[in-house]
């Protein structure tokens, strides 16, 4: 029997390995506070609020969750398959609501709808109305807070609703007319099925997205897990109930993965045909086309476009106090920190795509993966998750600093601006990631044999043959977590040094002090930077389908 000889990891491997265990310390520790006594203050968290989090939580998780499906599915359909008057601008118009944190908007909508705001004041004006004579909704409620998040998280699924249904073989949609099928057959029974993995996965990156929403909630005065988690720590100065209401939800975020792989079975849909064509379109004419107009002109108008108007109009009338100095520390504080995430963060995707392309044995396989996880777990996760055992190294280090010299040298490493890159690049190390695993993909493993065929390393071959080839999606991936960074909120709050605040808390600190008009200044120049992969993401998905012209 020949002998079977175990392969040892390279540096490469090893070096994966490494980078996926820094990325997954945070999880770790929140798991490992399960178990761990938490005393009275557990008990009294499940006796009174425990319960409210949990409701409110799954309310804004299912009503998410049904309006960014309908929203988003709906309008994909319509700029693919459908031609009506406006067509071209919707295809990439419907990605801006992307470039607007749930925190901004819900400033915007606070300041235009409460009671002395302009269309209150208008309804007064026209009917002759006072105060307790009409009803009007409440904007800071739940039901708000979940209408609000549905128009900035649409986009999500959107986007991987509309590259799916441009991936479409025109045999399929052939097959379904031969078969009798109209327009609305052929959407509900051919096209949705085909695209459930990607509709499916715009809904998660929605829902991730709510679980981690905290400025909006907070605002709004709704109880969720992130709030919780939050008040537990800051407000009680209790991490073992921080960390195990973190757990809770982080348990949520387990609990959609496995639901969705359950629901999806063994069921799979696969294109027959490689044949693909431009694909015919329904010439709507009439209401319905007026109808489709409407259709996808409500959510933009509403999810960003009413939004920058009051926001720049309260900008004009009433801005920021601090325009000067003060708030260019703030831009400056946000702009250093997205870029040295950004940096990072890409750095060690190429770090991990590339040592899971040289070792492809399961265990890079599962560091890859568990690494990747970042972007499932809420801010608010990630940073408890963090503060824990630093916050422990620090005491260590100072009470053996204490024994050597008889003084105390503070805080090392908690509230630092180290901690809080750490944390940013945890959180969005699986955008980068994703990018620099799909551009190193296309490579073909050929050019890898040359490389080594002419003398080059591992190294040399990354560093000279895939890194000017990638250098696009590069640029793309840090694009992308620079601009996440700017608009992480939770993370921030918890986990900034003092003094050092960033646009997205000084638009956070002044609407919480009701200062609305002041905070829209830092919240246009973050609106204005997430822009910028809207634009790019608009012009990689209009030349996205095989055999399609370019405009």
């Amino acid at each position: 029997m020949a002998k079977v000889r175990s392969r040892r990891l390279s540096r490469w491997g090893w070096l994966t390995l490494a980078v996926a265990a820094v990325v997954a310390l945070p999880v770790l520790v929140i798991l490992a506070h399960i178990l761990v006594p938490a005393g009275d203050i557990w008990r009294h968290l499940a006796d009174t609020v425990l319960t409210r989090y949990l409701l409110n939580t799954l309310f804004l998780v299912l009503s998410v969750g049904l309006g960014t499906l309908a929203i988003g599915t709906g309008c994909a359909w319509l700029v693919v398959m459908c031609r009506f008057p406006g067509k071209r601008l919707f295809e990439w118009a419907m990605l801006l609501p992307l470039a607007v944190p749930t925190y901004v908007i819900a400033y915007a909508y606070t300041d235009f709808l409460q009671y002395a705001g302009p269309v209150q004041e208008a309804l007064r004006e026209a009917f002759g109305w006072s105060r307790g004579d009409y009803w009007f909704p409440d904007i800071r409620s739940l039901p708000g807070a979940a209408t609000l998040i549905t128009l900035v998280l649409y986009p999500y699924v959107y986007m991987l609703a509309r590259a799916a249904f441009l991936e479409q073989s025109v045999c399929m949609l052939d097959v379904g007319r031969t078969l009798g099928r109209g327009p609305w057959q052929m959407f509900t029974q051919v096209a949705v099925p085909l695209a459930r993995p990607a509709l499916v996965g715009g809904v998660s990156l929605a829902l991730m997205e709510t679980l981690n929403e905290f400025g909006a909630v907070q605002y709004f005065g709704v109880d969720t897990f992130t709030t919780g988690i939050y008040r537990t720590w800051f407000g009680l100065g209790e991490q073992v109930a921080a960390a195990q209401l973190a757990a809770c939800l982080l348990a949520f975020v387990i609990l959609f993965v496995l639901l969705e792989r359950w629901s999806r079975g063994k069921r799979r849909f696969h294109h027959t045909s490689h044949r693909y064509q431009q694909l015919p379109e329904y010439r709507l004419s009439g209401a319905r086309a007026w109808a489709a107009t409407l259709a996808c002109a409500l959510p933009v108008t509403v999810g960003f476009l009413l939004p920058c108007l009051l926001l720049g109009y309260m900008a004009l009338k009433a801005g920021d106090s601090v325009l000067g100095s003060a708030f260019l520390e703030y831009a400056g504080n946000s702009l250093l920190l997205a870029a040295v995430a950004a940096l990072i963060a890409v750095g060690l995707a190429v770090v991990l795509s590339y040592g899971a392309r040289l070792e492809q044995g399961p265990l890079t396989r599962t560091a890859t993966r568990v690494a990747s996880l970042g972007y499932a777990i809420p801010g608010s996760v990630v940073a408890v998750g963090i503060l824990i055992p630093f916050a422990w190294v620090d005491v260590q280090l100072n009470q053996l600093y204490k024994a050597a010299t008889g003084e105390v040298i503070g805080l090392i490493l908690s509230g630092t601006a180290f901690i809080l890159i750490y944390a940013y690049v945890v959180r969005f190390l699986a955008v980068s990631f994703n990018a620099v695993e799909a551009s190193l993909g296309k490579v073909t493993p050929s050019m890898d044999a040359a490389a080594r065929t002419l003398g080059e390393t591992a190294t040399g071959t990354l560093r000279k043959v895939h890194t000017p080839i990638m250098r696009g999606s590069l640029l793309a991936a840090g694009i992308l977590v620079f601009v996440d960074v700017m608009k992480e909120l939770p993370a921030t709050i918890i986990l900034r040094p003092f003094n050092f605040d960033t646009l997205a808390v000084r638009a956070h600190n002044l609407a919480a002090d009701e200062r609305l008009a002041e905070a829209s200044t830092a919240s246009l120049a973050i609106v204005a930077v997430g822009i910028i992969p809207v634009v790019l993401l608009s012009l990689a998905m209009r030349r996205s389908r095989p055999g399609q012209a370019s405009d």
